[in-house]
């Protein structure tokens, strides 16, 4: 009997990449793809920019893309001042007809594209409560995609602190990957009790362990014995099976977030 090969982390990773504004005082000199390349990965999440063939055509030596759907919008800040170009922040779409929209956009992409593998819902239960979105009004997103490309998945992200099986029951014929992101850092320190409650609320679906360089509630890097606590966690889980891969957050703060990026890089690397 042929024994199977381990899994390399290198193999089952996948990066956002896009331009995004995050709170840093300049652009990332990172564009699409270039992210997921630095870390040695071959798997991308795009975020943050219109699917259109333009983009997908910079992702095209990809082995996979995930679409995000939501969708982020850059929108321009009136300052009142004049000039070359305008400040600009970002407005998270999360309206059920916007998702549908961009869900059969990126299946009809597929066809010329076949590295894309699946959508991508973020912030998926603040879209639901902002919107009123009931269970039923929600089967039509996976259905816009799946009904001109079946094969396309659905990645739900879901965050530690929203981990109650009442509010995600009745969405469970509608998620085909859970991404589970920890929103404070300080919550690593429970991430084995998260993983098993997600498990059970989510019986059978593949679980990415989302993974964040810039902790958002300090505007700073995740702590370093953070960082690595979770990071040690994900090896020993994609070995065992716990979890099917990860997801990094990613090109848009890398350079803002070096240090942590780069021990990530070596992690992978090392694993």
């Amino acid at each position: 009997m042929t024994a199977t090969p381990p899994k390399h982390l290198a193999d089952v990773g996948y990066c956002w990449d896009g331009q995004a504004v995050n709170g840093q005082e300049a652009l990332s000199p990172f564009g699409m793809g270039q992210g997921t390349r630095w870390f040695g990965l071959r798997r991308t999440c795009c975020m943050f920019h219109p699917h259109t063939p333009l983009i997908m055509e910079l992702l095209s030596d990809m082995e996979e893309v995930v679409c995000e759907i939501s969708k982020w919008d850059f929108v321009k800040v009136d300052t009142g001042s004049k000039g070359l170009g305008a400040p600009i922040g970002m407005h998270h779409d999360a309206r059920i007809e916007r998702k549908c929209e961009e869900a059969a956009n990126v299946a009809r992409l597929s066809r010329d594209f076949p590295n894309i593998v699946a959508t991508y819902d973020d912030d998926l239960l603040g879209g639901i409560k902002t919107f009123n979105t009931t269970a039923e009004d929600y089967r039509a997103v996976p259905a816009a995609a799946k009904d001109i490309n079946p094969a396309l998945r659905h990645w739900c992200v879901v965050y530690t602190h929203e981990l109650k099986q009442d509010q995600w029951e009745p969405f469970l014929p509608s998620m085909d990957v859970i991404n589970l992101w920890v929103w404070n850092s300080q919550d690593i320190a429970d991430l084995e009790r998260h993983m098993d409650e997600c498990r059970r609320i989510f019986p059978g679906k593949p679980i990415l362990m989302g993974c964040y360089l810039r902790d958002y509630t300090i505007l700073a890097g995740v702590p370093m014995d953070r960082l690595r606590r979770q990071w040690k966690l994900v090896a020993r889980w994609v070995a065992d099976g716990t979890i099917a891969g990860y997801t990094i957050i990613g090109g848009c703060v890398l350079a803002l977030q070096q240090k942590e990026a780069r021990w990530v890089r070596d992690f992978i690397r090392a694993h």
